[in-house]
């Protein structure tokens, strides 16, 4: 990050000489005006891009372990910022959706309690019908539920159906706070006419009631959800995705999706698009290599880490 500053503060001192070599790159003294923004938006930044060759006396901005070139015309704005929700809106998983499935397993009395340790391991499967299946297929089925695998999905579905009315309960109380900067991130892309999506393996239901009792239903009838089982396969699967950008009709490419695991990274790049990892509780060490940049969370001024200013700055990075 040392390295990142200096690069900037060089930046304003020199106005004629450009920045790169190359013909389409910009001016260093049109840096200017983004300095404050870029220096504290890449606060906590890691960006993965591929080896270079070149010396480093073709001036390009870097850190200890990349480097970016900047490009001379202005970014475009992406097309679409695409959040997953639980981590990413609301940091959920630990106080909310755990402890509604643990109130749902009590309520049915099976004798499961899921603790802190063993649900963030459950995490690296997506979605709860399916963690649920998975953990009971390798424990062993609680004794009172059903024997043949067509009664035992429809056990699952009403154990989630449960599950999903008591975490929809927290929600409508409020209890789970916005993570900071969500709210100021969707305002900014909505006011410059970007698309916004919700993109998560959760219950719909579960989904649409954080975002229009957290984010406001003013907002909320402008953000299209995509979730639960709209499609086959899950995260890190992905078919979210692809299917997000086919029906807001944007290219993948153009893109930014806002993650906070490593099955929702890995879901984003396979489709194509750019991801910037918020970490949450459970996630802070996963591997998140192939993010295009890494933060603690989005955050409002004085804390904020980015913005849309930073998102659109993505999609025109030349790597080398």
């Amino acid at each position: 990050m040392a390295s990142m500053a200096v690069c900037y503060s060089i930046a304003t001192l020199s106005s004629t000489k450009p920045l790169l070599s190359h013909k389409n790159t910009t001016s260093i003294a049109n840096l200017k005006s983004h300095e404050r923004t870029l220096q504290s938006s890449l606060v906590g930044t890691k960006i993965a891009i591929s080896k270079t060759t070149r010396p480093l006396s073709s001036r390009r901005l870097g850190t200890s372990s990349s480097e970016i070139t900047c490009s001379a015309s202005a970014s475009p704005l992406p097309s679409a910022l695409l959040f997953d929700c639980d981590g990413v809106l609301v940091d959920t998983e630990k106080d909310g959706h755990r402890i509604s499935f643990n109130d749902t397993f009590k309520e049915k009395e099976l004798g499961v309690t899921w603790d802190v340790d063993l649900y963030g391991e459950l995490l690296k499967i997506g979605g709860g019908k399916e963690r649920m299946t998975a953990y009971f297929n390798k424990t062993g089925w609680p004794e009172n539920a059903p024997k043949s695998e067509e009664e035992r999905k429809a056990f699952i579905a009403s154990l989630h159906k449960r599950k999903t009315e008591l975490f929809m309960a927290l929600i409508e109380k409020k209890l789970l706070p916005l993570r900071p900067g969500v709210a100021k991130l969707i305002d900014q892309a909505l006011a410059e006419g970007v698309k916004v999506a919700v993109c998560s393996t959760s219950n719909e239901k579960a989904v649409s009631a954080i975002v229009t009792f957290l984010l406001g239903p003013e907002r909320a009838e402008k953000i299209k959800i995509f979730a639960g089982d709209v499609v086959p396969r899950k995260k890190p699967d992905p078919a979210i995705y692809v299917l997000a950008a086919n029906t807001l009709g944007v290219d993948p490419s153009s893109c930014v999706v806002i993650e906070d695991s490593g099955i929702g990274l890995a879901a984003a790049k396979a489709a194509g698009m750019k991801c910037i990892v918020t970490k949450s509780g459970y996630t802070a060490n996963e591997d998140f290599l192939n993010a295009d940049a890494v933060f603690d969370f989005i955050g409002d001024p004085p804390e904020e880490r980015f913005d849309l200013a930073f998102c659109r700055s993505l999609l025109k990075q030349y790597v080398s």
